[in-house]
């Protein structure tokens, strides 16, 4: 029997100062599962996609992912693990400034294997932005950089997907886009958990 694809016992996590950000947490998201974490501002949700990610540690309890206790990777097992297993959609996009759309995707795809331009292409093309490979962030609105992180996020076809917040930046029209892409992603058998403070 496969382990759960994120399993939590008893996590508890300290921001300096001290501020607890999350008491406690027991929970188990299966393979294939989308799970939606919802909450204000502040409650948490990024901390928690963290600690799945392996950006963070625990303060105590216990974090596995695709059954790997991540406490127990060091900083470059850790990188690996997310680049060949985790996809990440980032609130704040994380876009290299200097870099085109197109080339912020293949980063990502050079970072795992090989860049392939015609597959980075067609991620941003899915994404409504086939219009804006040459563009560079700084050239970009903020829903379109949101576009362009969550192509990156899928380009390596990851096992499990993180966003946060993915839609807060898009209009109507884009977040149907976008959620119909993490629909596609989920129906392939991949593990979705999104943050967002949407009950939508």
């Amino acid at each position: 029997m496969n382990p759960p694809a994120v399993r939590m016992e008893e996590v508890v996590f300290d921001h300096p100062g001290p501020v607890r950000a999350l008491d406690r947490v027991s929970l188990e998201i299966e393979a294939g599962e989308w799970v939606s974490v919802t909450g204000p501002s502040g409650a948490g949700k990024t901390t928690l996609l963290d600690l799945i990610a392996g950006l963070e540690r625990p303060t105590s309890g216990r974090c596995e992912v695709l059954g790997i206790d991540l406490a127990r990777l060091g900083p470059d097992e850790a990188a690996t693990f997310r680049r060949e297993h985790v996809g990440l959609v980032f609130q704040e996009f994380h876009l290299v400034e200097y870099l085109t759309a197109l080339e912020n995707v293949m980063l990502a795809q050079y970072l795992h294997s090989m860049p392939d331009a015609r597959s980075a292409r067609r991620g941003l093309e899915a994404v409504g932005l086939g219009g804006r490979l040459h563009h560079r962030p700084g050239q970009l609105s903020g829903g379109e950089k949101q576009r362009v992180s969550i192509a990156r996020a899928l380009a390596n076809e990851p096992r499990i997907l993180l966003a946060d917040e993915p839609t807060g930046n898009l209009d109507e029209e884009n977040q149907l886009g976008v959620l119909e892409l993490f629909a596609g992603f989920h129906r392939a058998g991949g593990t979705l958990v999104v943050g967002t403070h949407d009950p939508d």
